[in-house]
């Protein structure tokens, strides 16, 4: 949990603090990749995690990531130019790519398919702490202290997890000569940094049908392609391709996809409605996204009980029907909405999410063993980040594409008073709406607009999750490898966690 923490309150502190962090280091036009460049770099080193956690334990793979993510934070909040900055967000994200998933694992090795359940929810809570403390301590420190210690702050929590992680977590590691796919894992690195880079941006800093956007995904294409027919001759692949032929991890994986590809749209444009469409301040708007960070841990923490019941399948099936109806929810939502319409529909949204992760998750780490799990773990997370980085790409060219529209199409009372571009949207940010001013009112419905065709593209991808879980078998069973059964004949006692 407190490694968890480390990256749930990274991804949520930060948001508040960027006026501050602009000021002092300047770099308007480059602050993005704060957020772009740590997604991209923990996407990316995910599987590799997973990977090098089968082979060398969990324990020295965690602690590298939290050094690693500790190592950033303090680089961070040192930094005395934006591209510094940007650099040490990268280092941040290499560690993060650890943490996250590795802590999943640890969560599948110490407790028994019942427990999971009720550990997953405990993740979860943690997530919904950050949501809510995360903005608001960003905003305290960045207006009353610095906003360096926003990354300051977790020098003390992540030394407090590696304390406890040294002291009180021991596993036992079969110790055998490996080799490591090293060509495998940079075709994956480079070819997976390429994709998400080209995704996010695309349409921002060059045309998606521009040389460069062209090139870059070509040449992604062509690395991923190579890396596929490396791993099929590889020895110990990096990324094994079983994990993509198997019904329960493929279900899972894609239903990983499709919440990543949720959260993000929700996460970026639930609090932009609220604050441009229906007036809030910033904290109410926070708080109304916080309503789907409670539903989660809730239904996550009771996801143990109803699987152990209904199984894997037909628990993630509800949990589906959940997130569709919530995402129904708030795509219907009216221009006239109340904030608690909006954070009712987060809040059904959050109860599908909880319901539908947590089993599919666990489903994805039953059907292995030891050896083999931290791979199906970092799998599934690394979907969960893919579907985030192709969310940002799809739904934020939806969005700027709508106001691109609306700007450039203003009624005669308004074109004068218009900003040159969409930026025209900070005139409704901040809880500052004026209904009754005909520039914000056509600012308001411009935002709506884009907002309601984000809430609309994100009810189809939701549906995308009930196909995800029907493919799943409703029976899941532990995969065989004849590797392992010519392992066991020539050491009868091969220790474990």
């Amino acid at each position: 949990m407190l490694g968890t923490g480390l990256v749930a309150l990274d991804s949520t502190i930060i948001a508040t603090a960027v006026p501050s962090i602009v000021t002092d280091l300047g770099g308007f036009e480059q602050f993005p990749w704060l957020f772009s460049i740590y997604l991209l770099t923990q996407a990316v080193t995910v599987p590799l995690y997973g990977k090098f956690a089968d082979v060398l334990g969990r324990k020295p793979v965690m602690l590298w990531g939290i050094a690693v993510f500790l190592l950033g934070s303090v680089l961070c909040g040192a930094a005395w130019s934006m591209p510094v900055l940007i650099i040490s967000r990268a280092i941040q994200g290499i560690g993060a790519g650890a943490v996250q998933p590795i802590s999943m694992t640890i969560v599948g090795d110490q407790y028994t398919v019942e427990e999971r359940g009720k550990v997953q929810g405990y993740l979860a809570t943690v997530w919904a702490m950050a949501s809510v403390i995360g903005p608001t301590l960003g905003g305290v420190f960045a207006e009353y202290l610095s906003w360096r210690w926003i990354f300051y702050v977790n020098v003390p929590v992540g030394a407090i997890a590696v304390v406890v992680l040294v002291l009180k977590f021991t596993e036992t590691v079969e110790r055998r000569k490996r080799r490591i796919d090293y060509l495998g894992a940079a075709l994956l690195t480079l070819g997976c940094s390429l994709l998400i880079l080209g995704l996010l941006e695309g349409g921002v800093a060059w045309g998606w049908g521009s040389v460069q956007g062209v090139l870059i995904f070509a040449i992604s294409a062509a690395m991923l392609i190579a890396f596929v027919f490396v791993e099929r001759r590889a020895v110990e692949p990096v990324v094994p391709l079983w994990v993509f032929s198997k019904r329960t991890l493929v279900g899972g994986n894609l239903a990983s996809l499709v919440i990543g590809a949720l959260l993000i749209g929700m996460s970026s444009y639930l609090p932009t409605f609220a604050e441009g469409v229906l007036g809030t301040g910033a904290l109410v708007a926070g708080l109304t996204l916080g309503a789907m960070t409670v539903g989660w841990p809730l239904s996550a923490s009771q996801a143990g009980r109803i699987y152990m019941r209904l199984g894997f399948r037909d628990t993630a099936l509800i949990g589906s029907v959940f997130v569709v109806i919530g995402a129904l929810l708030i795509a219907l939502l009216p221009i006239g909405a109340t904030v608690w319409e909006a954070a009712g529909a987060a809040f059904v949204l959050g109860v599908g999410l909880g319901l539908a992760s947590v089993p599919t998750l666990v489903a994805v780490q039953s059907t292995v063993g030891w050896n083999r799990r931290g791979v199906v773990t970092g799998t599934n997370m690394f979907n969960r980040s893919m579907g985030s980085a192709i969310g940002v790409a799809v739904l934020g060219a939806i969005a700027n594409a709508t106001l691109a529209n609306r700007f450039a199409h203003p009624p005669a009372a308004v074109a004068g008073h218009l900003p040159p571009s969409a930026d025209a949207t900070s005139l409704v940010l901040g809880g500052h709406l004026d209904p009754a001013s005909p520039v914000d009112a056509f600012v308001r419905s411009a935002l709506y607009d884009a907002t309601h065709n984000v809430f609309l593209v994100m009810f189809v991808i939701s549906v995308v999750i009930v196909g995800a879980v029907l493919l799943m078998p409703r029976k899941t069973t532990e995969l065989t490898f004849p590797e392992d059964a010519q392992a066991r004949a020539a050491s009868p006692s091969i220790p474990t966690a």
